[in-house]
């Protein structure tokens, strides 16, 4: 309530928080079409290498033809950030190297920053983070995108003086899909590749959701964000429902699958043999609590919560996320409060790129749901103790070394253009928090 009625304060006054939207893909027009229900708030530039197709994107979500007259459309992002007219930043392009430019323009010009783009905050987000909060602005998580919702309840689990034991989403997940490629991705969502291009869908990104990476980006960014551990063995994928959240993720030592409390995990909505889970969590993300009293144990049961055996563990969940509907949170919260909803603190958790197949020196990689490699969540530190190839990097590295299948690349393994600014930046993260 207090987020909407400063805004209806704002409306009122006519000094409405004002937007740039970088990337007017799926999650941005599920943006744009809420801002017209939003008073106070107002997209005044939009940024898109296309800027006739974010045109049409304001046209297919309700756009007036005044609004969108009204509106700046640019191809040029950095310039889009510096202008007067903007007080928040979304980065909403999915691209790491992209993510990573205008996010450090957004901090140069003062602005806000919103970012969705997961992958870029995996690639260099710690120290992106720490460069925001010394310039007095925000760098924030995207509400509506898992990691946001995630952060949320972690932190109101604290908050209530409950220790978290695990924390993460649901997907989609058989091991055999970390080695789809995009040839092979419609077969395991019931589509043929003609339908899926009639329907504009991209085949790497749904690629990347399927083989493990996005999962992987997703709970690099909350582990980074809620000071939680990630797997020494990368994700484990267990099949669990909203039921038995409580039980399965618990530690070993009281029969549960984790190595250890206070970790990162997402649950399959998928058995092993391909059978579906019962009220499968796919959409949605939870957080696992421990009772820290036997007082509070009691007032699980006796307020009906879903425990384990012992009493003393329990799970609270949301079944759904809304993706760019629910950004305007964020957006808000940054522009009105200066708060970030879910922001970056340390460099726990990484991504790196790892064989699908045998590869051979000379091959070049062709990164993110790709056909050559997928992204596996390790330990930060341990993926600085081997030199380990960022995910994000791996994008158009010829190989110089043969790899073989289900290794870990390294940065020795590959020719990186080390000039480039993602490159650069990376490099700086590194050394900053080795």
């Amino acid at each position: 309530m207090y987020l909407h009625s400063t805004l209806l304060n704002r409306a009122a006054e006519g000094t409405p928080v004002r937007a740039l939207l970088i990337g007017a893909g799926k999650f941005g027009s599920m943006f744009l079409a809420q801002v017209l229900t939003t008073p106070g708030l107002e997209v005044t530039v939009i940024a898109d290498l296309r800027p006739d197709a974010a045109r049409n994107a304001c046209r297919v979500v309700g756009w007036s033809d005044e609004q969108i007259e009204a509106t700046t459309f640019t191809d040029n992002a950095p310039t889009a950030i510096a202008r007067d007219n903007v007080d928040v930043v979304i980065e909403a392009t999915g691209h790491p190297a992209a993510g990573i430019l205008h996010a450090q323009a957004a901090i140069d010009a003062g602005k806000h920053i919103v970012m969705v783009n997961v992958e870029a905050d995996a690639l260099a987000g710690p120290l992106l983070a720490e460069r925001a909060r010394s310039a007095g602005i925000a760098y924030s998580l995207a509400y509506g995108d898992q990691p946001a919702l995630i952060a949320e309840m972690v932190d109101w689990a604290r908050c209530c003086g409950f220790a978290v034991t695990a924390a993460g989403k649901g997907t989609k997940y058989l091991p055999a899909y970390h080695a789809s490629t995009p040839e092979t991705v419609w077969n395991h969502y019931g589509l043929t590749a003609q339908q899926a291009k009639a329907a504009g869908m991209n085949p790497k990104m749904f690629n990347s959701f399927l083989d493990g990476t996005k999962s992987a980006l997703e709970m690099a960014a909350v582990a980074n964000a809620c000071a939680l551990s990630v797997p020494m063995n990368g994700l484990a994928f267990p099949p669990c429902g909203m039921d038995d959240l409580a039980h399965i993720l618990r530690p070993c030592a009281v029969g549960g699958v984790l190595d250890d409390a206070g970790t990162v995990e997402v649950v399959s909505s998928m058995e092993r043999d391909g059978r579906e889970v019962a009220r499968d969590l796919r959409w949605g993300v939870y957080v696992v609590i421990e009772a820290p009293t036997d007082y509070a144990a009691a007032c699980f049961r006796q307020y009906g919560m879903n425990t384990d055996a012992t009493g003393r563990y329990s799970a609270m969940y949301k079944p759904f996320h809304l993706i760019g509907l629910e950004l305007g949170i964020s957006v808000l919260s940054a522009g009105l409060t200066g708060q970030p909803t879910g922001s970056t603190r340390a460099f726990t958790g990484d991504v790196v790129a790892t064989a699908k197949r045998d590869l051979k020196a000379g091959e070049v990689l062709d990164g993110e749901g790709g056909a050559t490699v997928w992204g596996k969540l390790m330990p930060a530190a341990a993926s600085l103790n081997i030199g380990a190839l960022p995910i994000g990097l791996a994008q158009a590295a010829p190989l110089t070394v043969d790899v073989r299948a289900g290794d870990v690349l390294r940065w020795s393994d590959v020719k990186v253009d080390d000039t480039t600014g993602a490159a650069q930046v990376r490099r700086q993260m590194e050394a900053r928090f080795s």
